[in-house]
This record gives C-alpha cells, sequence and structure tokens, in this order.
C-alpha cells in the first residue's frame, strides 16, 4: 500500500505513536494536571474534567488526521534524502521539530502571552513524537 512512493503501513505505525504518546505524555503520570492548569482548567473539578473527556472524541480524531500528515510528511522527506537507520531518521526527525515545530510554538507562545511551562510541555510532546516517527519510518523497509 503505498501513496507517492511512500509505503503508508509505517506511516500509519508513526501516527499511532504519536496517539500513545500523548495519551500518556497529557496523562496524570506526567503532565495532565500541570498541563490543566497552565491552559487555566481546575484538574479538581470532576464535573468539568468528564466534561472535557466527553467532548475529547472530535478533537482526537483531528489530532490522528494531522499526526498521518505529519507523519507522511517526514516519510517523504526521509525517503528522499535515503535515511535508513534509526539514529538518522531521529536526526531528521530533531531537525524537523527545530525547525519547523519549535519555531512555530515559540512564536505562538510569545504573542499570545502564554506561560513558558506550557510551551516546554507541548513542545516536549512534538520533539518525542517526531523522534519516534523518524526513528519508525527510517527502518521501516521502503
Amino acid at each position: 500500500m503505498e501513496l507517492l512512493g511512500i509505503n503508508l503501513w509505517p506511516v500509519l505505525v508513526a501516527a499511532v505513536a504519536t496517539m500513545v504518546v500523548g495519551f500518556l505524555w497529557y496523562s496524570p503520570l506526567l503532565f495532565a494536571r500541570p498541563w490543566m492548569l497552565l491552559m487555566g482548567y481546575d484538574p479538581d473539578d470532576k464535573a468539568k474534567v468528564q466534561e472535557m473527556q466527553k467532548s475529547a472524541g472530535k478533537s482526537y480524531a483531528i489530532s490522528f488526521v494531522a499526526s498521518l500528515v505529519s507523519a507522511f510528511v517526514l516519510a517523504k522527506i526521509i525517503d528522499v534524502t535515503s535515511v535508513n537507520t534509526v539514529l538518522y531518521g531521529m536526526k531528521v526527525g530533531f531537525a524537523v521539530w527545530v525547525g519547523f515545530v519549535a519555531t512555530v510554538q515559540l512564536t505562538e507562545v510569545l504573542f499570545a502571552k502564554k506561560p513558558t511551562k506550557l510551551y516546554f510541555i507541548n513542545t516536549g510532546y512534538q520533539l518525542v513524537c517526531y523522534l519516534a516517527m523518524g526513528a519508525i519510518l527510517a527502518k521501516w523497509p521502503h
């Protein structure tokens, strides 16, 4: 199963991996509480938390589509640069993260006057995702 010369199976696996990382990253195990506080939500308001959880389905679906697009574009970059090792794939993922994700999110934080800690939580999540996607996409047979 290919599109524009890209095997779609590793793209799907990479997108699923970002969702798994996200569920863990924004879970009570890691950053759920500080993220909620920085976003202006009260994590102790059980009713509000349940309301947020009920309406999250559409956001998760759209987020998954965005992850598919990111994974596909990263796969194409990896393909045209002939990357074929996990470490090199992670380096490409890091470069894409630094050049596009971290900079765009920084600009948004600066002009929207969002807390720096929120930037580090959200951008840290994206870093882990791009490293994972780079590793998955580089090692999978092209």
